[in-house]
């Protein structure tokens, strides 16, 4: 995801992102695990997203419907990276949001390794593959 205000501003306003992220890392955590498009179409198909692991097999299982309506896809694939993201920092211990230069928003493992999981959310969104269940358990066997 990219925020493109961040991007904008050069580094000192990028600093103050990341003060945001260092000060209130609950208060971005919770924002970016909004996902209102995503919830609202898992709840429609009855599936409940309680951001946990099983609930991203349960989104895996859903019949893609948005695939034929290019604004859906795009916007559904942005909220799948980010409720990836919201279940990996929530269950990997060590797990958190950064925000890259130029307002890239990626999840930054204990180890230093960062995932970009909004291009993974795309990916997912429109093909599929890889699913989301499979990259969490990859991303938690880190």
């Amino acid at each position: 995801m990219n925020i493109p205000f961040l991007g904008n501003l050069g580094n000192r306003h990028k600093k103050s992102a990341e003060a945001v992220l260092a000060i209130d890392p609950e208060g971005v955590a919770e924002l970016l695990s909004e996902c209102e498009l995503l919830r609202s179409q898992a709840s429609r198909e009855g599936v409940r997203l309680d951001d946990s692991p099983a609930s991203l097999e349960a989104l895996d299982q859903l019949v893609p419907r948005w695939r034929d309506d290019e604004d859906t896809l795009s916007w559904l694939g942005t909220d799948a990276g980010l409720y990836l993201g919201t279940v990996i920092v929530r269950t990997v211990p060590g797990a958190r949001w950064d925000i890259l230069p130029g307002g890239l928003v990626v999840v930054r493992l204990a180890s230093g390794r960062e995932f970009d999981v909004i291009a993974s959310g795309h990916e997912w969104a429109a093909s599929g593959v890889p699913e989301l269940s499979q990259l969490y358990a990859e991303v938690s066997e880190t």
